[in-house]
């Protein structure tokens, strides 16, 4: 059996972002939470982590994490953010789309409604929502980059919220 990857520190996430803004690149991470589970809508958060803020101590995937620790770095993220949106497809959506379908079209909407244009989209995974702007899946992508992963405690959080209220 393999090993699993060891955990990356809350600093080698903000390094790997910081090489892929390079010499300035205005970057969105971008993670749904709700597709495994098939219950409820799909919720996905896009988040530009703002460069000059403070890293946010331990942040990484939110699925290494706990409920707790979620919860503690939800309103964390939200002021560390240049900006984020989470959007949402319904059950409605999810049966007329399929669950791939309507995961995209949650991405799609959270990117849309950003107050700020990214220039570059980071996406958690292997595929692409249609996007007017330049994008990049990254496989893993809640354990490598900061933004994803603090796309992933929006989503996650959001939607438990939401399921659990």
């Amino acid at each position: 059996m393999a090993k699993a990857a060891p955990k990356k520190s809350t600093e080698e996430l903000y390094a790997w972002d910081a090489e892929k803004r390079g010499s300035g690149l205005l970057l969105c991470g971008v993670d749904e939470a709700g597709r495994g589970p098939l219950a409820g809508d799909v919720y996905a958060a896009a988040v530009i982590l703002d460069p000059s803020k403070p890293l946010i101590e331990g942040l990484n995937d939110s699925k290494k994490m706990t409920e707790k620790k979620r919860e503690s770095l939800f309103a964390e993220v939200q002021s560390a953010c240049l900006a984020y949106c989470v959007a949402s497809a319904t059950v409605a959506e999810i049966e007329e789309l399929n669950i791939l379908g309507a995961t995209m079209l949650a991405m799609q909407r959270a990117v849309a409604g950003l107050s700020v244009q990214p220039q570059l989209v980071l996406v958690d995974g292997n595929r692409l929502p249609q996007l007017t702007m330049p994008a990049e899946t990254v496989v893993k992508g809640d354990a490598t980059s900061a933004s994803i992963a603090a796309a992933s405690i929006l989503a996650k959080v959001s939607r438990d919220r939401t399921l659990y209220a």
